[in-house]
């Protein structure tokens, strides 16, 4: 009698837990809650996740890119050397978005400093700390 109801609450336990997984990847998958945390609070990056259809074309980021190089010179100033800018299209065949990489937690506060937004002039970037 005693090992059924332990075999029951083992049981009970072990769908309770996977009804809890099952939901935190559903949230996941929507939020990128936990990609973010760690992307930010571990890496000091930031990810915008966008899906492709999202991103703008390689040929429009590169457009908006040479209409503002006063901003992108002024954020490469920041720590010249240590900070870089370029079109990444590797994410979706045609399309692109802007990597930012540079080499401190200060820098990268700079750089958001600049933009002031979570698009460059329309553009969506990532931050990486390299």
């Amino acid at each position: 009698m005693l090992m059924n109801k332990a075999k029951k609450f083992i049981i009970i336990i072990l769908v309770l837990s996977l009804v809890v997984c099952l939901a935190v990847l559903a949230i996941e998958k929507r939020t990128k809650f936990v990609r973010h945390f760690y992307d930010n609070f571990i890496l000091d990056n930031w990810n915008h996740y966008l899906p492709c259809e999202a991103l703008l074309t390689e040929m429009e980021v590169r457009t908006i890119l040479q209409q503002h190089t006063d901003m992108i010179q002024k954020i490469e100033q920041i720590n010249p050397g240590l900070i870089g800018t370029e079109v990444d299209p590797s994410l979706c065949l045609g399309k692109a978005d802007l990597l930012i990489w540079y080499a401190s937690h200060q820098d990268r506060l700079e750089i958001e400093a600049i933009i002031k937004s979570k698009t460059f002039f329309g553009i969506p970037y990532r931050l990486q700390n390299r």
